[in-house]
Parts: structure tokens; C-alpha cells; sequence
């Protein structure tokens, strides 16, 4: 029994429930499912790439659902294999499968692509820019709105 309190965490911090959700989920369901296996890469500051190993699906069996904070991907195999001869040995998984991604607030779905038995999603962030961080002037004179992006100030008329 691996379960980890985060009541201290809790109480000490507000507004993060959602990302303690997270960790309370993932410890929950474990490593039971893994198929199919996957990889997730950083591209980038602000992009992504996971890739799913789908290997005798058609991009015709396989659906992606982009909701908001979710991504869905799922697999359902027809039966068209069943009646071409019988087989001594089944290696290659072939079943049906549906993998659940939680995206973080302002993360997209750029493009999808099944490339040699391989799935490839390219994930966006692009926060707004009334979320990114600004600078705030104090005193009398109102001052054009400056936007600090990774170090470099810009003026935003």
C-alpha cells in the first residue's frame, strides 16, 4: 500500500486541489495499464509531443477527443484478421484501448499523425496574453502596459 498524505500540503496552500487531484489519481491507478506504451517529450519552452506505439491500427480505428484539461485517445480493432487463417502465436497486441492525458490550462492539440505504427501528437501551450506576467506601475501617472516575456520587456499599446 503505497499512499502518500498530502493533507499538510493541503492545508498550507490554496487554490492547488486540482493538482493534488492529480497526484491522488495517479498513485490510485498505478501502472496497471500500459498499453499501449508511450513516450512524452518536451519540444520546447511552450510545446510537446507524446507519442503512442499503435502498431496494426489504421488512423481509421483510432479516435482523439481534445477536451478542455483532457485529452483522449482510443483504439477499437475490428474483427477483419479473425478469418484469414489461424494463428499458433499472438504477440502483437491488437486490442482495443482508450489512454486519458490531463493537459494543463491553455495546452492545445497543434496536429496528429499515425506514422509507421506510431502515433505522434503535438501538443501547444499558448497562454493569453491578459495571463502572462505584467508589470504594474505604482503612482500617479498611468504608464503603457508592459508585457515581460522570458527576460525582455515589450510596451503593449
Amino acid at each position: 500500500m503505497n499512499r502518500f498524505d498530502f493533507t499538510p500540503y493541503r492545508r498550507n496552500t490554496v487554490g492547488f486541489d486540482r493538482l493534488f487531484d492529480l497526484l491522488e489519481n495517479a498513485t490510485r491507478a498505478g501502472a496497471s495499464d500500459n498499453y499501449p506504451p508511450f513516450n512524452i517529450e518536451r519540444r520546447g519552452e511552450d510545446s510537446f509531443r507524446v507519442t503512442l506505439a499503435v502498431a496494426g491500427f489504421k488512423s481509421g480505428d483510432i479516435d482523439i477527443t481534445a477536451q478542455q484539461n483532457m485529452l483522449i485517445i482510443q483504439g477499437r480493432k475490428g474483427d477483419e484478421n479473425a478469418a484469414q487463417g489461424e494463428f499458433l502465436h499472438v504477440g502483437i497486441a491488437q486490442r482495443g484501448f482508450e489512454r486519458r492525458f490531463e493537459l494543463a490550462d491553455f495546452v492545445r492539440v497543434e496536429a496528429a499523425d499515425l506514422e509507421d505504427g506510431l502515433l505522434i501528437i503535438d501538443l501547444v501551450r499558448e497562454v493569453p496574453e491578459a495571463m502572462k506576467p505584467r508589470k504594474i506601475a505604482i503612482g500617479g501617472t498611468p504608464q503603457p502596459m508592459t508585457v515581460i516575456e522570458g527576460g525582455e520587456k515589450s510596451a503593449a499599446a
